[in-house]
């Protein structure tokens, strides 16, 4: 079974690399809209299995899509467009507990499972200062709620954690991997 995982994320490649599979990688351009009344723990699921219901696979392969949102008192917090709405957003999580929802959906031509994994993250308090320097520094523009836990913010800041480490950094790695071990995927260092 050839794997093929649908993502453009830098950390989901390396982590599905550091779980020691092979995989291809494909584009999926998809709206990431959602409908309004969903709940914070529905949204992440709903936009991964739209991303693969998008895709059309073969007999042979086996695809894998994803999706993270960060929610703090129910609102939603996803990548920042711009310099002043990360810095609003880590402002807003400062010396607070917020929730990070990773969903992944794992494809094959007669099966689809999706699946979502909550993490509760507790930030101590992020002055403007720091905030700045992590904004121009680290640029997270591309991660949901302005932040990317594995980076110098999570060190710094993270004041504890709830659930799984990897689901914040974008794809909760014990969950796929016991999936794609059910669908007799394997990492290439167990196959004979």
């Amino acid at each position: 079974m050839k794997l093929l995982l649908a993502s453009n994320s830098p950390r989901r490649k390396e982590l599905l690399t550091q779980l020691g599979y092979q995989f291809g990688v494909v584009k999926i351009d998809v709206d990431e809209s959602y409908p309004p009344e969903l709940n914070p723990n529905q949204i992440a699921e709903y936009v991964s299995a739209k991303k693969a219901n998008t895709f059309d696979i073969t007999e042979n392969e086996i695809l894998l899509t994803s999706d993270t949102i960060v929610a703090l008192d129910q609102k939603i917090l996803l990548k920042p467009k711009n310099e002043s709405e990360a810095f609003e957003m880590l402002r807003s999580l400062s010396g607070k507990i917020h929730q990070v929802y990773t969903a992944f959906t794992i494809k094959t031509k007669d099966s689809q499972i999706t699946s979502t994994s909550k993490t509760e993250v507790e930030f101590s308090e992020i002055s403007d200062a720091e905030i700045e320097f992590y904004i121009r520094e680290f640029r997270p523009f591309d991660k949901a709620g302005s932040y990317g836990i594995q980076e110098w913010l999570g060190m710094a800041k993270v004041k504890s954690i709830a659930g799984s480490f990897y689901a914040v950094m974008g794809f909760p790695v014990d969950l796929v991997y016991e999936e794609l071990k059910n669908l007799n995927c394997f990492p290439t260092k167990f196959r004979n």
